[in-house]
């Protein structure tokens, strides 16, 4: 049976929350990109798209019209949201209610899964070099507090598969608003950057316990044959979706 996705180990043991990140095998898209596409805006056919999205709500036990999807602009604003649709604008979402289930597409840049078991509220937010420049994750634990009353100290967190910093070379003008923590300097005058470390550290600084926050150990660009890489492929690829959520039922938990 083909995997098409991986639940992160610190979600696992919730039965009542979806948590998850798509590999890139057992879709209905073509080369160049085979085969579980989930990018609108990748030359892809809308309707093996949907036929994508069909084949992993099917295997997941939810409904593709709970998912909400936004038009990622590498900005930093989070929504609050109580229902599935196309949000445009904005590269990460909250809510607490059952059923509904904040989508971030990626093919390089990563995404932060945030769930607070007690006030049962979960956050996704899409943390490309932008992104994570501006504090997104750091960001989406503040308005879970604000919005839900969640703790950070409750919360578990997971910075999904992305670029790692091995074959994420930047030039001098996105490394000067990065701490040097998360640089390695190169012969050419650029840097690697650590983008994992830098949201893994925003989440922690935001409260979260280390032990709270897991890490992909996965690379896009090492791992391409099992996730798109922008990159990798020279931007033309298809993205892979996570999402999390609470199942309908788990308010009666």
């Amino acid at each position: 049976m083909i995997e098409r996705f991986h639940t992160p180990s610190l979600f696992g043991q919730h039965n009542d929350i979806v948590a998850m990140q798509t590999f890139r095998h057992g879709g209905v898209s073509p080369e160049p990109w085979s085969s579980l596409n989930f990018g609108s805006h990748t030359g892809d056919s809308a309707e093996r798209i949907a036929t994508n999205i069909g084949l992993v709500c099917r295997d997941l036990g939810i409904e593709p019209e709970s998912l909400a999807l936004g038009d990622q602009v590498h900005s930093t604003d989070i929504l609050h949201i109580t229902s599935g649709g196309i949000y445009p604008g904005v590269d990460g979402f909250i809510t607490d209610t059952p059923g509904v289930y904040p989508c971030i597409l990626t093919a390089d840049c990563f995404p932060v899964l945030i769930f607070d078991p007690v006030k049962r509220a979960v956050a996704a937010v899409h943390a490309g070099w932008k992104g994570t420049a501006g504090n997104i994750a750091s960001k989406a634990v503040a308005l879970l507090n604000k919005t839900f009353g969640s703790l950070p100290a409750n919360c578990i967190a997971f910075v999904g598969t992305g670029i790692s910093a091995m074959a994420y070379e930047v030039g001098p003008e996105v490394a000067a608003v990065f701490k040097p923590q998360y640089l390695t300097s190169l012969s050419n005058g650029n840097h690697t950057l650590d983008l994992a470390l830098a949201n893994t550290r925003q989440l922690s600084d935001a409260g979260l316990d280390e032990t709270r926050i897991g890490r992909s150990p996965f690379c896009t660009v090492l791992d391409n044959r099992h996730f798109f890489s922008y990159r990798k492929e020279q931007g033309v690829t298809g993205r892979m979706i996570s999402l999390i959520g609470l199942r309908p039922s788990s308010r009666a938990l």
